[in-house]
């Protein structure tokens, strides 16, 4: 099977493209826009002309696409996560090479849930902040083309690789410090949200099932399970060592300064940060320094509310998938990788 994967250089994408070439039936070639990819394409500039000749060119079966941006204003959030995506659907139309696409979706194209509730696929769809706004349109597009093709919604991805500037990136930098400096109490901000993680190589699993299934449609990719962050944060200082107190901070989360952390959810810097006010999920108040000059735009950067959790059955259902590394693996993948931080 021959796979066209773009974005591979992605925190994502580095995932999948190593699930892919464990498979020796398949065939991968790599399309982004870095130097070490097998053929450089800019998804947000590109034409759909010069994508359907490479497309022609090397005929994959199937195309993944694990590109998009995660920060940025509205305009550049449009740019790369729908317009690149219309490139995609519009190139493979013209295409004969009839591949079938699986794009990866994201859980913010649901918006807020009602505490307790899993989100199934068949939920109707209610944004709240412009990254999911835009990852909506692409989901969209890809169901309206007309194509053989099947959208992943990822809900909030750990384990190995995981970005700094997401919130267990932060939290376990911020621990690394407090370790380091032999600091007894660590003080985060932002904790009471409950979000649904999935370590990113179970993600990578979903999405080489999904290359070789004949499913359509959305299928929600999460564990089924939300959890607290402050309690992710518990875990994360059980897995480091860290005999400190965690000391939740009272006041608007995401307004403290460093030392402390600001907690948000994978998708949530996707909010504009400015110098002086860093957005974190939870309910904003006045900051008496900063809120005339540094407006938070959402209540929650990613958008998502104060919960958000999986229904799975589908994917367990169609793609014979199910989650199975744990949050404290994928922490404890997390710390080994903020531990070895020089």
């Amino acid at each position: 099977m021959r796979v066209l994967l773009i974005g591979a250089n992605g925190y994502l994408g580095r995932f999948v493209a190593d699930r892919l070439l464990a498979d020796p039936a398949v065939q991968l070639t790599a399309l982004g826009r870095g130097d070490d990819a097998d053929v450089r394409f800019d998804l947000a500039t590109g034409s759909p002309g010069a994508l359907t000749r490479f497309l022609d060119a090397v005929h994959p079966g199937v195309v993944v696409n694990c590109a998009g941006a995660t920060r940025g204003g509205a305009r550049e959030l449009t740019r790369h996560n729908t317009v690149a995506v219309a490139t995609v659907c519009e190139a493979l139309r013209r295409s004969g090479c009839g591949a079938r696409l699986v794009q990866i979706g994201c859980g913010s194209e649901y918006g807020p849930s009602q505490p307790g509730s899993s989100t199934a696929e068949d939920a109707v769809p209610r944004p709240g902040g412009p990254y999911g706004v835009s990852k909506l349109a692409a989901t969209e597009l890809v169901l309206g083309s007309g194509l053989d093709a099947v959208v992943l919604r990822v809900f909030s991805p750990v384990g190995p690789g995981t970005p700094a500037g997401s919130p267990l990136g932060r939290l376990a930098e911020a621990m690394r410090r407090a370790m380091q400096s032999g600091d007894g109490e660590l003080k985060l901000g932002g904790l009471g949200a409950q979000r649904d993680f999935v370590d990113v190589r179970d993600v990578a699993r979903a999405v080489h099932a999904a290359s070789l299934s004949a499913a359509q449609g959305v299928i929600n990719i999460g564990s089924g399970r939300a959890v607290r962050l402050r309690d992710a944060a518990g875990i994360l200082a059980r897995v480091a060592g860290y005999g400190g107190a965690l000391t939740e901070l009272d006041g608007p989360p995401g307004m403290h300064h460093a030392p402390h952390v600001t907690a948000s959810t994978h998708h949530a810097t996707h909010a504009t940060q400015s110098p002086h006010l860093r957005p974190a999920i939870g309910h904003p108040r006045p900051d008496p320094d900063h809120h005339t000059t540094s407006p938070m735009a959402f209540p929650y950067p990613d958008g998502c509310g104060s919960w958000q959790q999986a229904d799975v059955r589908t994917a367990r259902d169609r793609l014979g998938w199910r989650p199975r590394i744990n949050l404290e693996e994928s922490l404890a993948d997390i710390w080994m990788e903020a531990a070895c931080r020089i």
